[in-house]
């Protein structure tokens, strides 16, 4: 991150990076391949190589070829992951997940900005949409390591647990 920031390249190291995520995300194998003690660190060096040597920026692969050499690999996207972390917080950027059940209007969309925005602190947010029909109805927004459950189906569980914890006794 910092010798990215240095060199004034980072965003094409966040790029990079994002496809690494990518790619990991649509290919289970590659995964395997990194976690693997049976593949060697040159396969998994030239497979790196492979897909990043066109388009991957001069840092991203020097930093690939040492956490392969060094047989490290398993990390590679732990480490990816972290590094958009704190190219958000390098740039002050809140990321929030929204979960409704349906699409978000404008309107709603720019709301949720404000509230997290409130939360946060932070003047640029970038929010991850999820739909699940299974909320009922409602919306749970994460920030962070905060959830703000307002869904029918987070309302009904609360009751659920609190008829299930009451002591009723027989009057008779």
């Amino acid at each position: 991150m910092e010798l990215a920031v240095e060199r004034n390249a980072l965003e094409p190291v966040l790029k990079d990076v994002k496809k690494l995520i990518t790619l990991s995300s649509e290919n289970r194998g590659l995964v395997l391949m990194f976690e693997s003690p049976i593949v060697n660190t040159e396969k998994k060096g030239n497979v790196l190589k492979a897909l990043f040597e066109k388009d991957g920026h001069q840092i991203t692969m020097n930093f690939f070829d040492i956490v392969t050499r060094k047989n490290r690999s398993n990390v590679l996207l732990a480490t990816a992951k972290e590094f958009i972390r704190q190219y958000n917080q390098h740039l002050g950027i809140q990321i929030a997940e929204v979960t409704t059940t349906v699409p978000l209007t404008a309107d709603l969309r720019s709301k949720f900005v404000a509230v997290v925005k409130e939360i946060s602190g932070k003047a640029k947010v970038e929010l991850e949409e999820k739909i699940d029909p299974n909320l009922i109805g409602g919306f749970v927004l994460k920030v962070d390591d905060k959830v703000l459950d307002d869904s029918l189906s987070g309302k009904l569980r609360d009751l659920r647990l609190g008829f299930a914890q009451r002591y009723f006794v027989k009057l008779y």
